[in-house]
């Protein structure tokens, strides 16, 4: 890469606890004038970040884990070059994980949901449970609004109200209303997810979005109109013109292929026998052996306000109560119970007082799910 430097290590002077490399000086990315200086396009050096990363993470999975200003600079090689520095905090990404997120972006690229799913559970993303309905709509939901906003920037370049790789922040009224749409439209969804917790997170991918994170700061301050995405497009295109091009492709395309016949042809047999599975299932329907369990979150969260309710309100008129006997006792001399008294009081106001901040939480909630907030 003629964009990206990094100093070469003199193995001789190198030990277990000491890492000697070469000198070479650079300016921190983040000196926004002295880079103005030198006549370097900021816009480029943004993009350069992004791709290397890019490469590191999917085509190596050895990656710099540490990537804040200090450790990259820029100089004026080849019209703008990227220096990085401390290699103390390096991530590593298992092949699996790394094919697991080639095979997700490819699903968001088919806009297939459940490759996506599938991709993550290989990952150990997601765990998959029971009912994966939320899960998959919620998938479904955000590949709808990635094509949305894929659209729309198509649109903003035709009509040349900004430049490639870079976008027109929303204003803070945007950005609230588009809130309120997303949380209306999969606010049920991401409940049932919050409840079953389906999701594990291994402990590289707190370096890859720490490391993504401050290359996105990193990026809005060399320029405000800086968008991650956009700018990973044509490294995400050559990965698909790649993968397209591939022999393992045409050979899992035809495994594909194979597999539904085969499965197409083994149904066909199976056919009486998955008729009198149907009946016995009926019958026993009927005779009450089976019993069906619907779940109705609208249901669900009522029933927990309820119990919100039911509990502060238990929890007032056991305060006022012991308010009125310590204040009884305290009148007529008798400290100590007058004192035990009080300090059940004290608990159990603030189980009152918590109790309404849980109810108010549960009605806000209901109101960001139905879109009146």
């Amino acid at each position: 890469m003629d964009y990206l430097k990094v100093p070469t290590i003199f193995w001789d002077y190198t030990t277990p606890q000491v890492l000697t490399m070469e000198y070479v000086p650079g300016i921190k990315i983040n000196r926004i004038q002295a880079i103005d200086q030198l006549g370097i396009d900021r816009q480029r050096l943004g993009r350069y970040a992004v791709e290397s990363y890019l490469e590191q993470i999917l085509s190596h999975g050895f990656f710099h884990a540490d990537p804040h200003p200090g450790n990259i600079a820029v100089d004026d090689v080849n019209g703008g070059r990227l220096i990085f520095y401390d290699f103390g905090m390096m991530g590593s990404i298992s092949r699996n994980i790394r094919e697991g997120l080639l095979e997700t972006f490819y699903g968001v690229y088919e806009k297939d949901p459940d490759k996506v799913l599938q991709a993550m559970i290989q990952m150990g993303v997601l765990v998959p449970t029971g009912d994966m309905t939320a899960v998959r709509r919620t998938a479904q939901f955000f590949l709808n609004s990635f094509e949305e906003r894929l659209v729309a920037q198509r649109k903003e370049r035709e009509m040349a109200t900004t430049e490639l790789g870079f976008k027109k922040p929303l204003t803070k009224e945007e950005r609230i209303e588009k809130k309120k749409q997303r949380l209306a439209a999969i606010g049920e969804d991401l409940l049932a997810i919050a409840a079953d917790q389906p999701f594990r997170f291994p402990a590289t991918f707190t370096f890859v979005v720490r490391a993504f994170s401050v290359l996105d700061g990193i990026g809005k301050g060399l320029d405000p109109r800086f968008d991650i995405t956009e700018i990973a497009k044509p490294y995400a295109l050559e990965l698909l013109r790649f993968r397209e091009a591939g022999v393992e492709v045409i050979v899992k395309d035809l495994r594909k292929r194979w597999d539904r016949q085969s499965s197409a042809f083994y149904n066909l047999f199976r056919q009486a026998d998955r008729v009198e599975k149907l009946a016995e299932i009926i019958q026993r329907l009927e005779q009450g052996d089976l019993k069906l369990r619907v779940r109705t979150l609208e249901s669900e969260r009522a029933f927990k306000r309820v119990a919100a309710v039911q509990k502060t309100i238990g929890s007032a008129v056991a305060a006022g109560s012991l308010i009125n006997l310590a204040t009884i006792l305290y009148l007529n001399s008798i400290r100590m119970p007058a004192t035990v008294a009080y300090i059940f009081f004290a608990f159990f106001g603030f189980q009152v007082l918590f109790g309404i901040l849980k109810v108010k939480k549960f009605d806000q909630q209901e109101r960001l799910i139905t879109g009146t907030a």
